[in-house]
């Protein structure tokens, strides 16, 4: 079994390509997904993974610390960050920073992943406040662990007009939830996503090859589907 600490972002690529992984490798994939920041925390404790899926930065920090093999990191892709609304909600403009303003001082609920550990969730916040409406939001911030349960909760709440922000593969991943549109110039993030083998693999020639599978050009249809770019 080739386990995976990864950002959530990476969960749905690596769920759907499972079956070639396995058929590859011959081990099935164990993936355990959420915010970058916590799962690089992981590493440095000393969980044993096979390999990482995480911002590239991330990734090249633990290479330099001696927890990911330098010579094994494989970019997998570019995810951007978007705004997400339930299947029945019509799509809010967010164009420009101005056209997102009003409906998110509308909105009686925003959803985000952890603006202290997540890629997103810290960006967001900092968009907010960039934008001089952090403070005004904040008793409607409705914040979660990762993007991919924060979306479960944007697609079961009974609010009138909720919003939710996370990286694109969460939201195209998540049922019940749809993308309006991209952050807008200026407010904009778009993460690389690298992968990299760990130093205390227990696999690490199966973990080698499900990188490359990952980032491999044949997956690019399946990376377009779940959000990313090349």
């Amino acid at each position: 079994m080739i386990r995976v600490l990864g950002g959530g972002a990476a969960q749905g690529l690596a769920a759907t390509l499972g079956p070639a992984i396995a058929a590859a490798t011959g081990l099935s994939v164990d993936g355990d997904y959420g915010p970058v920041g916590g799962m690089r925390d992981r590493i440095v404790a000393g969980e044993a993974a096979d390999l990482v899926i995480l911002s590239r930065s991330l990734v090249e920090a633990l290479a330099e610390q001696g927890h990911v093999l330098r010579d094994s990191l494989v970019d997998v892709g570019k995810v951007a960050t978007g705004i997400a609304v339930r299947d029945a909600d019509a799509a809010v403009p967010s164009a420009t920073e101005d056209a997102l303003r009003a409906p998110l001082l509308e909105a009686d609920g925003i959803f985000f992943p952890d603006p202290q550990q997540a890629t997103a969730g810290i960006h967001f916040a900092n968009v907010l406040r960039k934008m001089g409406i952090h403070d005004a939001l904040s008793s409607r911030f409705l914040t979660f662990p990762g993007g991919i349960p924060a979306m479960a909760a944007l697609a079961r709440s009974d609010l009138s007009r909720p919003i939710g922000c996370t990286q694109v593969t969460e939201i195209m991943g998540s049922a019940g939830v749809r993308l309006s549109g991209l952050l807008p110039p200026g407010c904009d993030l778009v993460t690389t996503y690298t992968a990299g083998v760990t130093s205390r693999a227990a696999h690490p020639e199966a973990a080698r090859a499900m990188s490359r599978i990952l980032a491999a050009p044949e997956s690019a249809p399946v990376r377009a589907a779940a959000g990313f770019a090349d």
